[in-house]
């Protein structure tokens, strides 16, 4: 047994059953390419916690004086921009027969994006700061939006089913420590006051770890021929421009398909749900969540937490787990608007600012779930190219559906934050009895 593989089988329960169905060329490299992915995707979700866009970005546009209109744009290029081209790209990512390739530019085009970042948070500031950075973080998207296409058809090739959601899991959980360690030495180090240039040094590790996810990923063993079938070569050989019309389509011919999609837009609840959160906080009074680092701390613990626990979860039942995150997800935030509504509620208060606290960790706890489930669930329920249109048509759907979720929970907030969270709390229950309705795809225990 070779050292890949003693590692590999003592972090990841093996599915010898779901192996035996691959091809020979594929199961002699499991350990190895579970290795590797295990590495690349931990490197790639470590990344992420330094380019934030919801933490770390902002942090960055107050030290640097950015125009504060110029902070609202971040989250949706960042979420919208790496989703909404998918379905536009995926002809030509299907005529890549090594879909590793296509992540490794990706992941090129990551580092070099952030690079940039770190280099502009060095030499500029004010307005012209916030649109290079903002001009960045598209580009950065567009390199997410090749690698969220490819890695899950990566995954579905290399690695059976039972295995898969173990894998997300570990990444998860490495990204986990990567935050607590990052958030810890922030306060550390640089409290509340962090300099633009320790920000972009910050900026300047994150484009490496990216570099490293493509060094990483381009040893990946593909199999040299993936038996697509008569109508995935269909599908591969469709580059007719009207992309949207085919997108329509297989959301209206494919009933699975589009009861995902819909269970994954009404789990929006744990992805949008945190910002108000904390905005709710700090109109109470509450301040133990200031700080670049508390936030950081907060994901990084949810994550790590989580992450381990989730994979498993996942790989016995990716659907169930959907079903869960969102009804707990909508318990919390009930809980929350319960709270802060009674008499005398005090959220300066150490009973306040527990309650705040434990409730924005808990929501980034059942993301965690949620992120881990769905990616599974879509990697367990196609094969071939099929996988790779699911993913991309799906993204590009919730692309287009998170802002316009986005847009009606903002709106909401512009009248009480309650009501916001309330609303998306409604969707995350409405989605719990959505997920039961799919379909199993999932390794058995």
């Amino acid at each position: 047994m070779s050292r890949s593989e003693r590692v590999y089988s003592t972090l990841v329960t093996r599915s010898p059953k779901a192996a035996e169905a691959m091809p020979d060329e594929v199961r002699r490299n499991i350990p190895k390419n579970g290795m590797r992915q295990v590495v690349g995707n931990a490197l790639q979700s470590s990344g992420d916690q330094i380019v934030n866009a919801s933490t770390v970005l902002p942090w960055l546009f107050a030290v640097l004086g950015v125009p504060p209109s110029l902070t609202g744009v971040l989250v949706p290029i960042r979420e919208s921009g790496s989703m909404l081209p998918q379905a536009f790209l995926t002809p030509l990512v299907l005529k890549v027969r090594h879909r590793k390739w296509v992540f490794v530019t990706g992941a090129l085009i990551q580092s070099a994006s952030v690079a940039f970042m770190a280099g502009t948070a060095a030499l500029a500031e004010g307005l012209t700061a916030g649109v290079l950075i903002i001009i960045a973080l598209a580009v950065f998207s567009l390199g997410r939006c090749l690698g969220s296409i490819s890695s899950k058809d990566v995954q579905g090739r290399t690695i059976p089913k039972g295995e898969r959601g173990q894998i997300n899991g570990l990444a998860t959980t490495a990204s986990g420590i990567v935050a607590i360690t990052l958030g810890l030495a922030i306060r550390a180090f640089g409290g509340e006051d962090l300099s633009p240039g320790q920000l972009a040094w910050m900026l300047a590790g994150g484009a490496l770890l990216w570099a490293l996810v493509a060094v990483v990923y381009a040893g990946i063993t593909e199999p040299s021929e993936e038996g697509t079938t008569d109508s995935a070569r269909a599908e591969e050989s469709n580059d007719s421009p009207n992309w949207f019309a085919g997108m329509v389509a297989l959301l209206r011919d494919d009933d699975v398909f589009r009861r995902f999609v819909l269970v994954r837009s009404l789990l929006l609840v744990s992805a949008l749900s945190p910002p108000f959160i904390v905005t709710m906080s700090i109109q109470e009074g509450s301040n133990m969540l200031v700080g670049l680092g508390g936030f950081v701390i907060a994901s990084g613990l949810a994550a790590l937490i989580g992450g381990r626990i989730f994979g498993r979860f996942a790989d016995r039942s990716s659907r169930r787990l959907m079903s869960v995150g969102a009804g707990l997800a909508s318990a919390v935030i009930i809980a929350i608007v319960i709270a802060v509504s009674l008499p005398g509620f005090d959220g300066a208060s150490w009973v306040g600012t527990a309650v705040f606290v434990v409730g924005y960790f808990l929501i980034r706890l059942t993301h965690t779930g949620v992120r881990v489930a769905r990616k599974t669930y879509i990697v367990d329920m196609a094969e071939g190219d099929k996988r790779t249109t699911y993913t991309a048509v799906s993204n590009t759907a919730m692309g287009i559906i998170l802002l316009i979720v986005g847009a009606i929970s903002s709106a909401i907030a512009a009248v009480a934050i309650i009501w916001a969270l309330l609303f998306l709390a409604a969707m995350g229950l409405i989605g719990v009895f959505a997920g039961g309705t799919l379909p199993d795809v999932s390794a058995k225990a």
